[in-house]
């Protein structure tokens, strides 16, 4: 573990994984650690992953203000990172609730993205976000799994808004393109790696503000992937090319048989095309 000192005195820990040139990994979640990234299937083996402890999650510090958990505040973390490497323009990826993030990164320091992946990332930051229409749109193609009927209902407990913890634990196959042992560890891991109050002010009144966000990467001049599962509701394909269309020159891949976690469901093609994509 490394660290560093965010502009507002909290104590931020990043974690160096592999070899290479560098690859600045934001976690999802929102607030999760950045321990459930891994090795992202084996892509260290080609870059350098510097994966990032948000403020108050993993091995970093709890800041004195809780507001500071506000996803727009916390662009200032990420430019103090970069800052902290020494690094002129970084290769930044980020997964999931980690593409608001990215953009707002992206928006406000455009000089120092050299390229920006997107894995199967929110994009609240330009105003698309993920419906429940989205979800049952993504489940339904679950059908002819063992596991679908009882996870299905406990879906419907969390639409309604009555769920349990039970009801959560019990949705999670939906979000793996497999639900074998490697998922179901993976999975296990979830509860203890997030900060439920830091996930919570994320997206809090404030955090976004998308016709601004939309205007200040309509010139990004970078190369930009957005990496989304065909088995995800978050993004569906279909909403991820709405992203990708915002974005100048941006690429869409879809991997085929994913899900939410794309590095565990087929290692070596997300690898491969994270590895294509890059400089």
């Amino acid at each position: 573990m490394s660290a560093l000192t965010a502009p507002d005195g909290t104590p931020l820990a990043y974690h160096l994984v592999g070899k290479g040139e560098p690859l600045l990994c934001l976690p999802g979640g929102p607030m999760r650690a950045s321990a459930y990234l891994g090795d992202l299937g084996g892509l260290a083996a080609h870059r350098q992953l510097i994966r990032l402890d948000l403020r108050g999650t993993g091995d970093s510090g709890i800041p004195a203000d809780p507001a500071t958990y506000r996803c727009d505040r916390q662009v200032d973390d990420v430019e103090a990172l970069r800052a902290h490497l020494g690094l002129e323009r970084v290769d930044v990826l980020a997964h999931s609730a980690a593409g608001d993030l990215a953009l707002l990164y992206a928006a406000r320091f455009p000089e120092r993205i050299r390229s920006l992946t997107l894995v199967t990332a929110r994009a609240r930051a330009l105003g698309i976000d993920f419906t429940e229409a989205h979800r049952r749109e993504a489940a339904a193609l679950r059908s002819a799994e063992p596991w679908f009927p009882a996870a299905y209902r406990c879906y419907e407990t969390v639409w309604a808004g009555s769920a349990t913890d039970a009801d959560w634990d019990a949705i999670a196959p939906f979000f793996y393109g497999r639900w074998d042992a490697a998922a179901q560890e993976h999975a296990a891991c979830e509860v203890a790696q997030s900060n439920e109050e830091a996930g919570a002010r994320y997206a809090a009144d404030g955090a976004f503000d998308p016709v601004a966000a939309r205007a200040a990467l309509a010139t990004l001049d970078v190369p930009v992937l957005l990496l989304a599962g065909e088995l995800d509701s978050g993004p569906l394909p279909r909403v991820a090319a709405e992203i990708a269309a915002l974005l100048p020159g941006a690429t869409l891949a879809v991997q085929p048989g994913a899900g939410h976690y794309p590095w565990l469901d087929d290692p070596d093609r997300f690898t491969g095309t994270i590895r294509d994509f890059l400089p």
